[in-house]
């Protein structure tokens, strides 16, 4: 008879959330976790701990440069990394300790190792004291994902990092380049640009935030320009040296750049290694990717997979949706995830936000539409905030009116984002987006008046 109902192997944001939601569905659950803390990349050394120094760098400036317009004098501003580094580790450790918490509280079995599956409902845990055998009707892989090695660039975590160091370091390079413009690239560059540091963006493709609508793209290219990053894209990185100074990023038909440190953030693999996949029997593409059904089903039964491992976004939302969507299916026959509706937020200042199609898209698929647009310099709340910078643009059938598509560059992207996903889960038009009251003033307006822009009819401009 198996020990367990299921076992998650990987106590990320897809993990954790997996486990709790089968054990409140009455399974009983094991988790193997190969960190001593629980929370994965996400809640240790990803998003968590990135967005505390988002914020903190944030008011940094905000004291430094944007008060005195307020009529706030503070005197001399400066920076005590020290403190903003323990705040901010104290921030993750409030998270992990939260989830392990949450384990407690919903009697979920925890297993510090390595997960190795070794064939349907079979899982070894190797630790140090030796290995553990486990037994269930179902197993998730939920083991996340880890920075992509870049030919010729060698991380050594000192001169040439990742993310995981670039949240981590003890003083303000002078400057910093960084190896991709995707948004943990442009996140990172903005914190340690914020705190001083002279800041060189490299993207291999023609813009910034190469995924994301094309039009919000070169608004957000703009704006970090104006921010003092120097952002070269079409920058082919050949490798990196180190020298005694520090490093030199070398670039195909450019000279070199000479920096202090070297950031290397131009995407994510799976973390596949360890897992015994191949022996056990469980498919993967040419990129290492688990290869899963409809309903995150693996080749091998009994056996599921979530999050970073497969195809889609690589986003910790996602990955609690996935699990939850699996083990949901185990225990009630149903479960589902619309990835057409997963927003993506980049939290840099102005954040940027979208869901849904982009207008390059649309285009490509012979889609026809109507698009609204509206900028947060005519809306009253973001002159009151001094934060006028940016827009939102809708993309709308052109027969049905449906909203196809929401991309947001400005204040509060993040949480604007959500009301148009819920709106658009539920098939609304822009014109039922434009007839909901939105309260005044408010940066929400900006929403409904980009919606009535979409049939031209926009208020406030």
């Amino acid at each position: 008879m198996p020990d367990f109902d299921v076992i998650v192997i990987g106590a990320g944001p897809g993990g954790y959330v997996a486990a709790i939601r089968a054990a409140q569905l009455g399974l009983a659950v094991a988790c193997v976790e190969k960190e001593p803390t629980l929370g994965g990349t996400c809640v240790r050394v990803g998003c968590i701990p990135s967005k505390v120094l988002l914020e903190s760098s944030e008011r940094f400036v905000m004291a430094r440069d944007q008060l005195a317009e307020h009529g706030v004098v503070v005197g001399d501003v400066s920076l005590d990394l020290t403190t903003m580094m323990r705040r901010k580790d104290a921030v993750v450790k409030s998270n992990t300790d939260g989830v392990a918490y949450l384990f407690k509280k919903h009697g979920i079995e925890r297993f510090t190792g390595v997960g190795e599956l070794q064939g349907r409902g079979h899982v070894v845990v190797r630790h140090e004291d030796g290995d553990t055998e486990l037994h269930a009707e179902h197993v998730i892989l939920a083991t996340g994902s880890s920075v992509a090695p870049l030919a010729g660039v060698e991380v050594d975590g000192e001169r040439v990092i990742t993310s995981d160091h670039a949240i981590a370091l003890s003083e303000v390079p002078g400057h910093l380049v960084v190896i991709g413009a995707g948004a943990i690239g442009l996140e990172l560059g903005c914190v340690w640009a914020r705190l001083g540091a002279k800041v060189t963006v490299l993207e291999y493709l023609d813009r910034v935030l190469p995924t994301m609508d094309a039009e919000i793209s070169r608004e957000a290219k703009k704006v970090f320009t104006r921010q003092g990053l120097d952002i070269r894209t079409g920058a082919a990185v050949r490798g990196t040296k180190r020298t005694k100074q520090g490093v030199s990023v070398s670039v195909e038909g450019a000279s070199p750049v000479k920096a202090d440190v070297a950031l290397l953030a131009t995407g994510r693999v799976p973390n596949v290694e360890g897992l015994g996949l191949v022996a056990a029997g469980v498919a993967t593409d040419d990129q290492g990717f688990v290869q899963v059904d409809a309903h995150l089903r693996t080749s091998l039964e009994g056996v599921y997979a979530i999050g970073d491992l497969i195809r889609g976004p690589m986003l910790a939302h996602r990955a609690e949706d996935d699990g939850v969507a699996v083990v949901e299916r185990i225990a009630t026959g149903a479960g589902h995830v619309d990835y057409d509706l997963v927003p993506n937020v980049v939290y840099t200042e102005p954040e940027i936000a979208s869901v849904g199609k982009t207008e390059e898209q649309l285009k490509e698929a012979g889609i026809a539409y109507r698009k609204g647009t509206f900028p947060y310099q005519a809306n009253g709340r973001a002159r009151a905030m001094a934060a006028t910078e940016g827009k939102v643009k809708l993309l709308a059938d052109k027969e049905s009116d449906r909203l196809l598509g929401a991309h947001i560059i400005g204040a509060r992207a993040g949480d604007l984002i959500s009301e148009l996903t819920a709106a658009m889960a539920f098939h609304a038009t822009s014109e039922d987006v434009a007839r909901v009251s939105h309260p005044h003033p408010t940066l929400a307006e900006v929403v409904r008046e980009a919606a009535l822009a979409v049939d031209g009819r926009a208020l406030h401009i």
